[in-house]
């Protein structure tokens, strides 16, 4: 369905493939992988005809409708969420405008002497509309919508009012109700919460087409894909299997190749040795010869490349009280929308909880009534004794300042700290080399999130509020996170929608529902275990 042969494409000095080869399957559910800056966004441009490569052919067998989503959505406003959403719907939008240009245009007594040409044509545009379930679209547009946590209110209100994460969400909508015959998907689980990230893995499961998709979150991707295609070092690699059956034959392959380069170059090493030895006498000058033309014709194993992700190991945090944190009859409104009445909850010293709830349930604003971000209206939240608190959420971000670059950051933050320190802190979040010399400015929203977070553990607290710390995190430096986490000595409240992070770090569950607050002893897995539910009213 699509072929990719021989490529090479460069952007400025950057070679992103050199003779990569690969093909994609009709109905194949596809995950492209590869260090951030590899080329996968690239490989999704070639496809769409964005670019073209600079040798090589990139092909798509005729006919096939692709469906591109990607992180920039574009403009949408002036239209209601569930028009925008069927405006995108690729062949059937076009007819349906011309079914509307149809109507309108037998309604008009000017174009009467045409009735009978625009009856056949109404006719024939309708028939069309009807074979391409144009009918039912309205109704499958709001059933994605939903899916994606919209309620059907918010549905029909301007699209143009919703913030960009939610805009992305319309976005995502739009290439799933057009139904093509392959959906490309450019990291389609950031900006989703678990419920709609759940209902999104199912849909895509179910999905007869082929995909070819990105994502950093190892949950869905094992769930969704049966086969990888990895770009590294400008080649391109196929493996059949999910993300873990990739990850294993990929620690195989590096062992085999380790293990074939260290016995070349054992066989190298006596080679030249016994060349330096004899190459001076007569006697031996034929076998001195034919060893060397031997070298030359060898093809050299090249060095494996490696594969390391910097870790760092963070100092043990001061010791708090036994009490942590604690909610006492507490009351939160906004507006006529009660959060809580009456909530209690209490923290103490070495619990790691994990806050779930649907849309509006207020795991945020739990997180920032215990973080003091909040004030509840009626009621107390406070702090224990000896508690030094790092709070972590997405306006984190704001606070830093847009001239300095990463280690400048690092170096007003941790004056003491030795440089060397500061620069493998900073490798281990995803900054190594030149990239310490980005200013704040020109960084992504992941790789802010990235440096906040490594200002935050240098110099741990011992009570983490978190709120979606792993959103934009590439799995590299997620893996590093939840590393450094698990061997964190203190107390953790944490709001995330990956469930790996989830089952690897909690010890305790806390639901908000619409009845009340259901508290979980034992971290997300049993939790999962116990209700039957990965998600609030989700059922597996």
């Amino acid at each position: 369905m699509i072929r990719i042969d021989n490529i090479a494409k460069q952007h400025g000095h950057q070679i992103l493939f050199l003779d990569a080869s690969a093909v994609v399957h009709r109905g194949e559910h596809v995950g492209l992988v590869g260090p951030n800056g590899a080329g996968k966004s690239t490989l999704f441009r070639l496809i769409t005809k964005e670019e073209e490569p600079d040798e090589g052919q990139v092909s798509v067998d005729r006919g096939v409708t692709i469906g591109y989503f990607s992180q920039d959505v574009g403009e949408m406003k002036g239209k209601t969420v569930v028009a925008e959403t069927m405006d995108g719907a690729g062949p059937v939008s076009a007819v349906a405008m011309e079914l509307r240009e149809l109507e309108h245009a037998l309604a008009d007594p000017a174009r009467a002497g045409e009735m009978e040409k625009l009856l056949e044509r109404f006719g024939d545009v309708q028939g069309r509309f009807d074979q391409l379930g144009g009918y039912g679209l309205e109704a499958r547009a709001r059933e994605i919508l939903a899916g994606l946590g919209f309620s059907q209110e918010r549905m029909d209100e301007d699209v143009g009012a919703l913030s960009g994460g939610w805009k992305m969400r319309v976005a995502l909508a739009r290439i799933l109700l057009m139904r093509p015959d392959a959906l490309l998907l450019d990291e389609p689980s950031n900006h989703l919460d678990l419920e709609s990230l759940i209902w999104l893995e199912n849909f895509l499961k179910s999905f007869e087409g082929a995909i070819l998709m990105t994502s950093h979150d190892r949950e869905f991707m094992n769930r969704v894909v049966t086969k990888i295609i990895e770009i590294d070092g400008g080649e391109l690699t196929s493996y059949t299997g999910d993300y873990e059956f990739y990850v294993q034959q990929r620690i195989i392959a590096d062992r085999h190749a380790a293990a074939q380069y260290d016995r070349q170059q054992a066989m190298l090493k006596k080679e030249i040795a016994f060349i330096e030895r004899f190459k001076a006498r007569a006697s031996h000058a034929a076998q001195v010869q034919s060893r060397i033309k031997k070298l030359d014709k060898i093809e050299k194993v090249e060095p494996p490349k490696t594969r390391k992700v910097v870790e760092f190991d963070f100092r043990p945090p001061p010791r708090s009280g036994e009490d942590v944190a604690r909610l006492e009859d507490v009351r939160k409104a906004y507006g006529d929308n009660v959060i809580y009445d009456g909530f209690d909850f209490l923290v103490r010293r070495g619990e790691r909880w994990c806050v779930l709830g649907v849309n509006g349930a207020g795991k945020s604003t739990l997180l920032k009534l215990i973080a003091g971000a909040a004030e509840p209206d009626a009621g107390e939240a406070a702090l224990g004794g000896s508690v030094k608190l790092g709070y972590f959420a997405q306006h984190a971000m704001d606070v830093l300042d847009a001239t300095a670059t990463v280690e400048e950051m690092l170096v007003s933050r941790f004056p003491q700290a030795s440089i060397g320190s500061l620069k493998t802190l900073a490798g281990a979040f995803g900054f190594s080399g030149d990239e310490v010399q980005k200013t704040v400015r020109v960084l992504s929203g992941g790789e802010k999130a990235r440096l906040v977070l490594a200002m935050m553990l240098f110099d741990p607290p011992n009570f983490l509020v978190l709120d979606e710390p792993t959103n934009h995190l590439d799995m590299g430096t997620k893996e590093m996170l939840i590393g450094a986490l698990r061997k964190f000595e203190g107390t953790m409240l944490f709001v995330s929608h990956d469930r790996h992070f989830l089952a690897e770090l909690s010890s305790r569950v806390l639901e908000l529902t619409p009845e009340g607050p259901h508290l979980y002893g034992g971290g997300y897995t049993e939790y999962v275990a116990r209700t039957g539910h990965e998600a609030p009213g989700l059922h597996i």
